[in-house]
């Protein structure tokens, strides 16, 4: 598995450092250097792309938030805030290996039951799935793509 394989995301230039005979890549959000796995390869990917081609400010991205699930702690990759710090958008990323299945937006759902998300992403890299959620109507609807952040401010 090429851990720096091309995704359908833009590329970006991340700062890559070599340890140990392990590669690193520095989160621009923490401000440090993790070890470098093909979910962080995603995760590190979705995060340039909410910043850079969709407008969502870094200031309101938190990435991998604890969260109580059942009584078990389990961590979300990707979460964003609207200018109000109402959680707007949970994204969850997966290596570019694993498929997207409907074990992925089971787990997802499963989290969204403590976060109450409206929007919601899941990504292996390649392939991008996003819905809305409808939590009157307890429904959720596939959108084509990704709202830019001033759509879901509200």
């Amino acid at each position: 598995m090429d851990l720096l394989q091309p995704l359908n995301l833009p590329p970006y230039p991340f700062k890559l450092t070599e340890q140990n005979g392990q590669l690193y890549i520095f989160d621009v959000l923490r401000k440090k250097q993790l070890l470098l796995t093909p979910e962080e390869w995603v995760r590190q990917h979705f995060v340039q792309y909410l910043m850079q081609m969709k407008g969502y400010p870094k200031t309101l991205i938190k990435l991998e938030g604890g969260l109580k699930v059942n009584g078990m702690a389990k961590r979300s990759d990707i979460v964003i805030f609207n200018q109000h710090g109402e959680k707007s958008l949970m994204v969850e990323c997966k290596a570019p290996g694993v498929a997207i299945t409907q074990k992925a937006f089971d787990q997802i759902a499963l989290y969204n039951i403590t976060h109450r998300i409206p929007l919601l992403a899941v990504s292996n890299g390649l392939q991008h799935y996003y819905c809305v959620i409808d939590f009157e109507k307890s429904s959720y609807q596939f959108i084509e793509g990704l709202p830019e952040y001033t759509a879901v401010q509200h």
